[in-house]
């Protein structure tokens, strides 16, 4: 056993961890609190309430995989991993959704990018919500609080040959860029961050608020799927949940019925929506799952002289907000630009193109470099956002329609990718986009981006970040729960992840869901002790 394996140890030493894999009768549990997801969220919310003397119960629809499972594998990380086996879309198969699906959610496999909520998100928020008391001011002490529980801060190693790229095209140019904030301890730099951190270096909720969750007397029920919240008038009496077979996404047959005194939903901006669709939760205003967010994704590849290996190296450590708020927040569409790794598969998914050309393309994948723009959506009436629905078998899906606003906001950014790497000296550039050929210059690049048709399933899009569905606000008639995450029409019920956010934010939203939800646990065990 690795000593640095916290969970390993913690296990050893006697948690209370049930895999559902192994439950081979129907049972009941009661605690004080049940809380659905294990992500920023979930694993927050866990610690908080446990560290306060509540006993707690932890729901996790994926499994346990700790340091020992972590082997720097794409094709079994994203399978294991992954929601949907790395294959989550959009309703019409348009936006790619990288989703964790797993102890730790997303947490456990994103490329550790953790910022404050940018202020023109917040004071947007209280001016168009009435979420007044989330001013960046009043949310200081909690992002300050987290930093430190998540060891975050700006990255102290220089760039790899990646990330630089950025940095040099946004110096030539004169355009703005700043190093990342990373949630990393002795970090090793080998930059495998998406399949799960094989040296335990990476802060995320399965190194940090899960154990400190099951230090003090949480359980965790993982491979048991939330299938349905069961209202008693206006409380809800109960969780049903259905254990999952050995390969993680069968059911068994064997149910879990789940008491509390309060039920805290924290299963992702797709699944949280889900679960309250699924349980009929009262919803006067027909809010549950609308307005879900994505930052779509659009990308550009470059071919550098030189070597890049973008495959080694913390994955993300530069970006550029030259363009996120500079025309205001509701003007046409802002985003954030930053550079992602190029592992071989996940560059065999992405990058256009098959046979031959695939071929061609992926044997200069040491010389290659790519640039992402995260769309700011959800600030502009021309950017409702998504619905997420019910498919038949009950799981959930969303519809995203990519508007004429986001559109125009994707081509601004293809111009603006491409007009960085070649200012950082890339030989050829190309778009992530279906009719794209390789650039030999800057002005070939503009000309044909001016001509390029921009539509879904041309424009490779693809999204890490999951917002909105169960937006919070003051008023309950355009909102689900209120700025505690405290649901509008169920006593006993909150939200505490990214899908109360009721727009996108412009930034990677681990450390934003950190600290919503450790200031709104901090008030619901205060409330519970009381």
């Amino acid at each position: 056993m690795s000593l640095t394996d916290r969970i390993a140890r913690g296990l050893e030493a006697g948690w209370k961890v049930t895999d559902g894999a192994t439950l081979t009768q129907n049972q009941t549990h009661e605690a004080d609190v049940v809380i659905i997801g294990t992500g920023a969220g979930g694993g927050t919310t866990a610690e908080i309430l446990a560290k306060a003397g509540l006993s707690v119960v932890l729901v996790e629809e994926g499994r346990l995989y700790h340091q020992k499972d972590f082997k720097m594998n794409e094709l079994d990380a994203y399978a294991s991993l992954y929601q949907e086996g790395m294959s989550r879309v959009t309703k019409d198969g348009a936006i790619a959704i990288l989703q964790g699906r797993c102890v730790g959610g997303s947490t456990t496999v994103n490329w550790t990018s953790s910022f404050r909520t940018p202020a023109p998100t917040l004071n947007h928020w209280a001016s168009r919500f009435g979420l007044d008391d989330l001013t960046p001011a009043a949310m200081k002490p909690w992002f300050d609080g987290r930093e430190q529980r998540h060891n975050i801060e700006p990255w102290l190693a220089e760039p790899n040959a990646n990330n630089d790229i950025l940095r040099q095209g946004c110096e030539a140019l004169g355009w703005s860029w700043e190093v990342i904030p990373r949630n990393v301890k002795g970090c090793w730099n080998l930059g495998y961050c998406g399949v799960g951190c094989p040296t335990n270096a990476k802060q995320g909720a399965l190194t940090t608020t899960i154990p400190g969750a099951l230090d003090n007397n949480a359980r965790l029920f993982h491979g048991l799927r939330a299938e349905k919240l069961v209202m008693d008038q206006d409380r809800i009496s109960h969780l049903q949940a259905s254990a999952m077979a050995a390969d993680g996404v069968t059911p068994s047959g064997v149910t879990v019925e789940l008491k509390a005194r309060h039920f805290v939903v924290a299963a992702s901006a797709i699944g949280s929506p889900g679960l309250l669709l699924r349980s009929d939760i009262p919803d006067p205003h027909d809010r549950i799952g609308k307005r879900t967010f994505l930052h779509p994704v659009n990308a550009t590849i470059a071919e550098m002289p030189d070597t890049v290996d973008p495959y080694y190296g913390a994955p993300q450590s530069i970006y550029s907000d030259e363009f996120n708020f500079s025309q205001g927040v509701d003007g046409p569409a802002g985003f954030k630009l930053e550079v992602p790794p190029l592992h071989p598969a996940m560059s065999a998914g992405v990058v256009p193109g098959h046979g031959e050309q695939q071929i061609r393309d992926l044997s200069k994948l040491p010389r290659l470099n790519s640039v992402i723009a995260l769309l700011r959506d959800g600030f502009h009436p021309d950017s409702p956002g998504g619905t997420v629905s019910l498919r038949d078998d009950g799981s959930p899906i969303l519809d995203y329609p990519v508007s004429d606003y986001l559109w125009k906001g994707l081509k601004d950014a293809f111009y603006k990718m491409a007009e960085i790497q070649f200012a950082a000296g890339a030989r050829k550039v190309r778009l992530m986009h279906l009719d794209s050929p390789w650039y030999s210059s800057w002005a070939e690049a503009k000309a044909g981006i001016d001509n390029l048709a921009m539509e879904p399933h041309r424009v490779r899009l693809f999204t890490a970040h999951q917002m909105g569905g169960c937006g919070m606000g003051r008023n309950p008639e355009e909102s689900v729960v209120n700025g505690f995450g405290e649901h509008h029409h169920v006593a006993n019920l909150n939200v505490h992840d990214a899908s109360i956010f009721p727009t996108s934010i412009g930034a990677n939203p681990q450390l934003s869901v950190y600290a919503l939800a450790a200031r709104n646990s901090t008030r619901l065990a205060q409330k519970l002790r009381s």
